[in-house]
């Protein structure tokens, strides 16, 4: 546990008892502050009932009285498209706002730092696609390399439930937009920027809200390192402002859409082949065409993040090729979980927008697609490219007709559950072909999650072979 400091004997207002709010809770005590507790859930008050927290509604009328902060979880909005009540209460009556990672980043540093031969650091990976895999990367890599090193954030434990790091010890945090923008304490040593597509939009009341939020991680966090994707505008402007000219190497440019020249730090991939240039000249390479865990050219892309970061971290690149080589992958992300008869069949369940999807699409040819579930804003017009490689889809979701009428020269076959989608298409797969799930939507209209939909793709296909 990584105590939280600087509020010794205060009463901290902690809104919404997940995962993060518990872990908030558990560390505010240890250093000594007095949590307040509170969530609509019932079963979560009582939970942290069960452990001693104290309970109270926080939007009562002067339930805020005598709170110095108050700590937000992250599903929780705190300004679009509107502020949950207890939040809205607290900004009126003056009373600082934050987050886990905000208390993790204040907290982190401690006297015995000055003794280590090596501190502690910080890699934050946030984008839009990729940063569960690229972090996950990150960590294996390093761990592959005998370095200590821990996972947290949105993938792995809690940022405050993790132990607190020893001499050249290396903290991996997943981040994601909800994180970034409301941590009142942004201080990585390494910050990577995978990309950005459209998503979470009415949270941030726009795509240049959501960006926003992503910026404040390079922006106010300052990283000595940052890897930023440049193969979208937003990336390209964020490499802009924070480099004072080409041959800056604080930032690392990553690109699969193109040859990065020039005198500056970057890594590239072009069909299957990874570069990495250092003043103009070639200063590493790995044929990640054979890496298991990382098809395709989106996830070409996190092993270019995760190499420029490992590298900034002082590793060698025969050893980064090595740590590739024995990643499994994530599950739910491009995750192969069966292959019968020259067929293979993925689950990439977390492709729940578009641009993740035609990621996934173009990754693999002759496609047997499993689609469709809650469609996000902006429709699916952005799929076609990856078209091509679907020999037939099977729409699944409540609104699977109307989903199904949108995938303009694509054979599409209504099935609405996944049970009938994974029958038909494995009734129809043929030798070479790929059965991919990959729904291009949210799942809450059938499931409670992305991976529970993946995990009931897992036990169709299974059930079957």
């Amino acid at each position: 546990m990584i105590p939280v400091t600087g509020f010794a004997g205060e009463r901290i207002g902690i809104l919404g008892l997940g995962r993060s709010g518990l872990s908030a809770a558990r560390a505010l005590r240890a250093g000594g502050a007095h949590p307040v507790c509170w969530d609509d859930n019932p079963a979560a008050r009582e939970m942290a009932a069960q452990e001693g927290f104290d309970i109270a509604d926080l939007s009562r009328p002067g339930a805020l009285d005598g709170i110095v902060r108050l700590i937000v979880s992250p599903g929780i909005p705190h300004l679009y498209p509107e502020p949950n009540r207890v939040v809205a209460a607290a900004l009126r009556a003056g009373v600082p706002v934050d987050n886990d990672i905000g208390l993790f980043f204040r907290s982190l540093g401690t006297a015995k730092w000055e003794m280590y031969d090596d501190p502690p650091k910080v890699v934050a990976v946030t984008g839009s696609n990729g940063k569960s895999t690229t972090s996950a990367l990150i960590h294996h890599v390093l761990e592959h390399a005998g370095k200590p090193v821990q996972l947290a954030g949105n993938i792995g434990r809690g940022v405050l439930d993790i132990d607190p790091p020893g001499d050249g010890g290396v903290v991996v945090l997943e981040l994601s937009s909800y994180q970034t923008e409301l941590a009142r304490a942004l201080t990585p040593d390494i910050a990577v920027f995978t990309n950005l597509s459209p998503d979470h939009l009415d949270r941030h009341a726009g795509l240049g809200g959501y960006f926003a939020a992503k910026r404040r991680l390079f922006a106010e966090g300052g990283p000595d390192r940052a890897v930023v994707g440049v193969d979208e505008p937003e990336g390209r402007f964020l490499a802009g402002q924070l480099s004072e000219g080409p041959g800056d190497a604080r930032v690392i440019r990553v690109s699969v859409e193109e040859k990065l020249a020039g005198p500056g730090w970057s890594v590239f991939a072009r069909k299957g082949f990874l570069s990495e240039y250092r003043k103009g000249r070639q200063a590493g390479a790995i044929d990640l065409r054979p890496v298991k865990g990382l098809p395709g050219r989106h996830n070409h892309q996190n092993a270019c993040a995760a190499y420029a970061a490992a590298r900034a971290l002082g590793l060698a690149p025969r050893v980064i090729e090595q740590g590739f080589h024995s990643f499994a992958g994530l599950p739910h992300r491009s995750q192969v979980v069966a292959e019968k008869g020259g067929v293979i069949f993925v689950n990439d369940s977390k492709a729940t927008n578009v641009d993740a999807a035609l990621k996934a699409l173009e990754a693999f040819s002759r496609i047997r697609w499993i689609c469709g579930g809650l469609e996000k804003e902006g429709g699916i017009a952005g799929l076609k490219p990856g078209l091509r490689n679907v020999v037939r889809a099977y729409v699944i979701g409540r609104e699977a007709a109307g989903f199904a009428v949108q995938l303009d020269g694509v054979d599409a076959e209504v099935c609405t559950t996944m049970e009938r989608a994974v029958a038909r298409a494995m009734d129809e797969a043929q030798p070479g072909e790929t059965v991919l799930l990959a729904p291009a939507a949210a799942s809450f209209d059938q499931y409670d999650n992305f991976e529970k939909r993946g995990e009931d793709f897992i036990r169709a296909v299974r059930a079957r072979l």
